[in-house]
């Protein structure tokens, strides 16, 4: 249903709606709900970068009314009016239609599925193509690129250069346990990647600062509010570099990317009703702790956990309750890390790695440490790993010619907003989720 043509207007989106005040302007989005009022209509609108109430006279403009009288939820529409200060409505600004033109009226005996009240999870996740139009997804999703933005622009002003890492592998990087296989050309074997970081560490000896930013894959049979089977990680890789230089790169990046949320993302935040005060707090340093004093916290709140063991999501969220910002903790036994990780020279059962848990119960969001720079303790844990050296000829030559010590960690994507937005499932902060039992949609 078209209106009368109309004189041409300035077209904005509605999140640059407060500078167009007492001017006439277009918005072209979808009618997200509507309540009606005698002879007036209160139309919300919504056009990917935030939602706006209208207001709609029968008197003044009956043609605009009558186009949006009984319009479906969801049906796309195309509207003219004028911006106005209001201090009630979202956002602090409303707007007075004129005129509407409807691009596609949603069917009345098709409706759209997700109405404005509670839905299982189930059928929401059935529907994510759709359930991302919502406000609070919606949200989460442009704080999510916003962390991806601040992380790169952090990075690059580190001097790190952006690589990219291929995501078909011919072995594991973080154990076998966890690979997709997949059937290759010609009957070979490839996995889906587990991490950049082998990758990275090639291209950190030829440009010195990298990292890497994309998907990468685990095979983990997890059902917890942390796991993803498809995530993004950020990995850095430095020539040079030790475990201390990554534990204040990981300090520098998670700040910078937290508080670029804060500061460019205040409606968003506003939105999903976030406690913004918990995260202007997160500044370096951040605490931290050595593994053999987290295994005391541990024990003295009662927790089993003994020297030797890994930290799982109950011991994570029990350490990271004694602070309000992320907590570093390092040099976990050697024994439970992965084949390339170095060790310290004072405790050589110990590993120069490290983690960042962060605080609100939402566990790791950084794992790494300095790498084993040395050629024959390579090879020895490799064997010790059970890992097919012919498959790592690439990955020892990088300390056959030219080794030098570095270091590099990788920061979940995901964790790390999810905790930013204080979500209660990691599954709300990926757009489409890949989880145990979900490739749909």
């Amino acid at each position: 249903m078209t209106q009368d043509k109309q004189p041409a207007t300035t077209i904005i989106t509605i999140e640059d709606a407060g500078k167009h005040v007492g001017s006439t302007v277009t918005i072209r989005g979808w009618l997200y709900n509507q309540r009606e009022s005698g002879k007036l209509l209160f139309p919300i609108f919504r056009d990917g970068t935030g939602v706006i109430q209208g207001v709609v006279s029968l008197k003044e403009h009956a043609e605009a009314f009558n186009a949006l009288k009984g319009l479906p939820q969801e049906s796309s529409v195309i509207v003219t009016g004028t911006i106005r200060a209001e201090a009630r409505a979202t956002g602090g600004f409303e707007m007075h239609v004129s005129n509407v033109e409807v691009v596609q009226r949603v069917s009345d005996s098709e409706p759209y599925p997700i109405q404005l009240k509670e839905h299982g999870v189930d059928f929401l996740l059935d529907r994510r193509h759709l359930w991302i139009r919502t406000p609070r997804q919606a949200a989460i999703l442009r704080i999510r690129a916003e962390a991806e933005l601040s992380a790169r622009i952090y990075m690059d002003s580190q001097g790190y250069t952006l690589t990219d890492a291929p995501i078909f592998t011919p072995a594991a990087c973080e154990g076998t346990s966890t690979l997709f296989e997949v059937n290759y050309i010609d009957d070979q074997k490839a996995y889906l990647t587990q991490s950049g970081q082998l990758y990275v560490e090639a291209t950190a000896a030829a440009l010195g600062k990298v990292y890497t930013f994309g998907p990468t894959f685990r095979a983990e049979k997890s059902k917890t509010r942390r796991h993803l089977t498809e995530f993004w990680m950020l990995e850095p890789e430095a020539s040079f570099a030790h475990l201390e230089d990554m534990v204040q790169l990981g300090e520098g990046l998670v700040s910078a990317v937290v508080q670029s949320v804060v500061k460019n993302r205040t409606r968003e935040l506003e939105t999903i009703q976030r406690d913004i005060s918990k995260l202007e707090k997160i500044v370096p340093p951040f605490p931290r702790v050595s593994y053999d004093d987290a295994i005391k916290v541990l024990q003295k709140a009662g927790n089993p956990a003994k020297w030797g063991d890994d930290f799982g999501g109950d011991e994570e969220t029990i350490l990271s309750k004694e602070f309000e910002k992320p907590v570093i903790i390092h040099r976990y036994p050697a024994a439970m890390k992965a084949f390339y990780m170095a060790t310290d020279e004072q405790r050589p059962d110990l590993s120069l790695s490290f983690d960042m848990i962060a605080p609100e119960g939402y566990g790791e969001i950084i794992g790494g440490g300095e790498r084993l720079a040395n050629y024959d303790t390579l090879v020895k844990r490799l064997r010790e790993h059970n890992l097919p050296e012919e498959a790592f000829q690439w990955y020892l030559d990088l300390r056959r010619y030219g080794s030098v010590p570095h270091a590099g960690f990788g920061l979940g994507l995901e964790r790390t907003v999810a905790w930013i937005c204080g979500t209660e499932h990691i599954r709300e902060v990926i757009p489409f989720p890949r989880m145990l039992y979900r490739v749909y949609p």
